[in-house]
């Protein structure tokens, strides 16, 4: 009997503050058998390293907001060994999140697929699927990250929609465990410009709210919740992100 392989698969999940990118990967982990979520907010170097930038820290600028270093050599591991180190303690759970639910029935049926397709796969080619989820608000800034991820989805949203749903939120969780309040006008100083920043070489003319993908991150997948005919509710997006994570299974077990 053939010896089972493990295959792991990096989904990137990235978006701007704010944007839902780590309620789907939630959701995700739900329907996707073997998977697991990396949060890029987790390697973020330590508070006393960060710049100050119009007297406030800088938590937000792509050159220096994370360990890249860091969070590649992270990832290499997932790729590795399919889970995630015994010793990484991730702070997520301690930050608030909207609760985005999905349709019940649309849950199901795209877990009951994945289930399939996934011991199809281990049937026939005798290989174990591991996903590794990996959401992150600067997540296609740096190329050796990019250039890991096997799948990448990137949110889009208006830039008045992410300002009301950052506002509203405000506090966050530090990696020490400590609460950061945004100041009042931490948003306009310091989170669009670095957005903006870290985004602008992604869309044609640097257009970062409405431009067109250029070819810096390959195989870029945009999804725009509220620029679509009908806006997508969080169950579209899921969906949506689940048509292209399938048809990414089947291709490779066809090509297999």
């Amino acid at each position: 009997m053939a010896e089972i392989q493990t295959k792991v698969i990096l989904v990137g999940l990235g978006g701007a503050t704010c944007s839902g990118k780590t309620t789907l990967a939630k959701h995700l982990k739900n329907i996707l058998p073997n998977s697991v979520i990396v949060h890029q907010d987790d390697f973020a170097p330590p508070e006393e390293l960060l710049p100050i930038k119009h007297g406030y820290q800088d938590w937000d600028a792509p050159d220096c907001a994370i360990d890249y270093p860091r969070l590649s050599n992270f990832l290499k591991h997932v790729k590795d060994t399919g889970c995630i180190p015994d010793d990484h303690r991730s702070h997520d759970h301690l930050n608030k999140h909207t609760d985005l639910p999905i349709e019940a029935e649309c849950q199901r049926r795209l877990a009951e697929n994945f289930r399939v397709i996934q011991d199809q796969v281990k049937e026939s080619d005798h290989i174990n699927i591991v996903w590794g989820l990996v959401d992150g608000f600067l997540l296609y800034w740096n190329q050796e990250v990019i250039e890991q991820l096997d799948m990448r989805f990137l949110l889009r949203l208006p830039l008045k929609t992410l300002e009301g749903r950052r506002r509203a939120r405000q506090v966050y969780i530090t990696a020490k465990g400590d609460e950061w309040v945004d100041p009042p006008d931490y948003w306009e100083t310091i989170v669009l410009p670095a957005y903006l920043d870290a985004h602008r070489e992604i869309f044609e003319g640097g257009d970062v709210e409405n431009g067109g993908l250029t070819n810096k991150v390959g195989g870029l997948v945009l999804i725009e919740p509220e620029k679509e005919d009908k806006e997508m509710s969080m169950t579209d997006i899921v969906e949506r992100c689940c048509q292209e994570l399938y048809q990414l299974v089947r291709a490779e077990q066809v090509g297999s």
